[in-house]
């Protein structure tokens, strides 16, 4: 056998493997065989990369190289569904149904409403070759690559399958995973997410393949589109994508009555808890793809599918104890510590009280008997209270705290706000760790090698206790850590070294001040192009800055007032950060674009997105997502959203090709 039969021989056995595992649950070999055949497919593949294969087995590992997404149209668009909260309103999408089919007999198909993020992915000759997201309806991102990693989603497929088809589904994290991962982000003390529907989404969207290969997506698809279906029905068509070796849900049913649908409705309002992955409601879809073509379309929805959401699950349990966590920003979160409880589909022993505002509402009692929803987020609410479980003599009501529970300053409401702050921003522990975690973030000084786990063990050692101090580690210093090698040491130390070339709008944003964000740095690096110009402007000079309000002006004289704060950059001058624009970053800078607002929306040849919303800032121009009538033109590349363009008619936005923009600001 030579090297090219032996690889097909091999892809067609991994792939079948693949999906006995996956799909049908069901493997016929060890995972050790499973991964030497795998092995010997990689040797061959890399020995021989003529007859390399985009939908090859091992190409489901992902790659670590950074990409953009560019979007497509969708063929048929992806259009959201009418949603429905009670069975009265079942009833009536029943009866709209039967009166839109004038008495004809009609099936209804009852399927679960998987709680992801939406995909469509496209095959042709029974290969993969595109997987597009939702994006606004009419057109979304290309994310064939990351998609590829999904393991229950088949890149070739066996059987009688049309030569060209669409097949539509939910790209989700199964409970095990994603509590997996937020346990990793919590060691990291990274920000959790807040639900497996944004964990799949943010994953699915990852500029590395590799990561979505770690954090096993699941996929489960429902919606078959094309002009050669094996048939009418809906279900029925779904049984044969089965068989071509897609993975579709066992709980779909036939509904021939009014009651049938109830039925399953009930069923799973309460079995729903016991499932591996997150549903938030029922989907019901007429069965005949004849009458749902009959039945036809509203503006938003098809007429012939409805979405029945479920309740937000609550459940009943103790209130032990109140902590309170500290913020980078100084804000103070209350926390309620329960008795463990199931709900939705996680034990939860823990749940949000916001702030004090909430906790007096609720009239909180040490001991009391809470009910707590999880309407979405991963760390519940308390929606109220058993007070007529409540014994008055041992329950101690429960009041906000006056004092930091880390640093013991007293605490300050200010005005207009809910939550409560510590002020003592140059010496509260978790402040200081929570601004140098800010300050070697991605988007502010992106230093490699170091994290939260790291800044802590540095912080714990007394290597730390400010940003500036970063500048003054030595590989000796380090190098002997936990879990810290000569290796690990020199690239922590390079890092930081290289990070005093990133621009100064950059270092103000990593400074933390407080309501300075990305935008609002960029804008006061401009307006006043260094640190000093900044420290030195009043609060009239600052306000004169394009949206920089009282709020934001007024926290900026208050970080310059703080002699500690003055004392701090100061350090970071001498250690030789960026502190004012460089001519680099100024050249070719001009105000041909100052006071107008632009949205950027297609694909285009010339630049990235991201290149053209910096070309925007740079000639004085303003970046927003969406048209209003305060929009001065759109810079639109191929394939605009039909629905954005319409918008744009109606409110006589100006329509800006990628060339035109060019000449506009002299840039071609």
């Amino acid at each position: 056998m030579d090297a090219k039969e032996r690889i097909d021989q091999l892809r067609a056995e991994l792939h079948r493997h693949n999906y006995n595992y996956y799909v049908l649950n069901a493997p016929e070999i060890t995972d050790k065989a499973f991964d030497d055949l795998m092995r010997e497919l990689q040797d061959l593949e890399t020995a021989r990369p003529e007859y390399m294969d985009p939908n090859s087995p091992t190409q489901r590992v992902g790659s670590d190289l950074s990409k953009n997404f560019t979007q497509v149209a969708h063929k048929y668009p992806m259009l959201s569904l009418g949603n429905t909260y009670s069975e009265s309103e079942v009833a009536d999408f029943y009866e709209r149904v039967r009166r839109g089919l004038e008495g004809e007999d009609f099936e209804i198909c009852c399927e679960l409403k998987y709680d992801g993020t939406s995909i469509s992915l496209t095959y042709e000759d029974g290969r993969l070759v595109q997987a597009v997201t939702r994006g606004d309806g009419v057109q979304g991102d290309v994310v064939t690559d990351n998609v590829k990693t999904i393991r229950t989603i088949p890149l070739v497929l066996h059987g009688d399958y049309p030569r060209l088809f669409e097949i539509r589904g939910e790209i989700l994290m199964p409970w095990e995973s994603f509590e997996a991962l937020n346990r990793e982000r919590e060691a990291r003390e990274e920000p959790l997410f807040a639900n497996p529907r944004n964990a799949a989404s943010g994953t699915l969207k990852s500029q590395s393949s590799a990561v979505v290969a770690a954090r096993k997506l699941d996929a489960y698809l429902y919606y078959l589109l094309g002009e050669d279906l094996p048939g009418d029905g809906h279900y029925e068509n779904l049984q044969a994508a089965r068989a071509w070796g897609f993975k579709i849900s066992e709980h779909m049913q036939k509904a021939r009555t009014l009651q049938d649908i109830y039925d399953y409705i009930h069923y799973w309002d309460t079995e729903r808890k016991n499932l591996p992955v997150a549903t938030d409601g029922i989907v019901l879809k007429v069965n005949s793809l004849r009458q749902q073509r009959s039945l036809g379309y509203t503006a938003k929805s098809p007429r012939w599918a409805i979405a029945y959401k479920f309740q937000a699950e609550r459940a009943r349990t103790r209130l032990n104890e109140v902590t309170y966590q500290v913020g980078r920003t100084g804000a103070v979160t209350p926390v309620a510590n329960l008795d463990p409880v199931q709900l939705s589909g996680t034990v939860v022993r823990r749940a949000s009280l916001h702030n004090a505002d909430i906790i007096e509402g609720l009239d909180l009692h040490l001991g009391d008997m809470v009910y707590v929803e999880k309407g979405g987020e991963i760390i519940p609410k308390i929606t109220g209270v058993d007070t007529e479980a409540r014994d008055e003599s041992l329950g101690e009501k429960v009041r906000f705290i006056t004092r930091c529970p880390e640093c013991g300053t007293p605490l300050v409401r200010y005005e207009g706000e809910a939550a409560h702050y510590c002020p003592n921003d140059t010496a509260c522990p978790p402040q200081l760790k929570g601004k140098i975690e800010h300050f070697i973030s991605r988007r502010a000084m992106d230093i490699d090698g170091l994290g939260p786990e790291t800044v802590d063990l540095l912080y714990q050692q007394g290597l730390i206790r400010d940003v500036s101090d970063l500048f003054r580690l030595r590989v000796d210093d380090i190098k002997g850590l936990d879990r810290m090698g000569l290796k690990t040491a020199e690239n922590i130390v390079s890092g930081i070294a290289a990070s005093r070339a990133v621009p100064f709008e950059r270092v103000l944003f990593a400074l933390g001040i407080r309501f300075v964000g990305e935008t609002v740095a960029k804008k006061l690096a401009r307006a006043f192009g260094s640190i000093d110009a900044l420290r030195r402007a009043d609060m009239q000079a600052l306000t004169d800055v394009d949206e920089i309000g009282g709020r934001i002006a007024q926290s900026i004289t208050a970080y310059f007032a703080n002699p500690l704060n003055r004392a701090l950059v100061e350090r970071l001058e001498q250690a030789g950060l960026q502190f004012s624009r460089t001519e680099e970053d100024m050249a070719g800078q001009t105000d041909c674009l100052a006071g107008q607002t632009v949205v950027i929306s297609g694909v285009f040849a010339r630049h990235s997105r991201d290149e053209y919303k910096a070309l925007i800032e740079k000639h004085g121009g303003k970046n927003t997502g969406s048209i209003s009538a305060k929009t001065s033109f759109i810079l639109a590349g191929d394939n605009m959203g039909p629905a954005k363009l319409e918008k744009a008619r109606k409110l006589g936005v100006r329509i800006v090709t990628e060339d035109d923009f060019l000449q506009m600001i002299d840039e071609s």
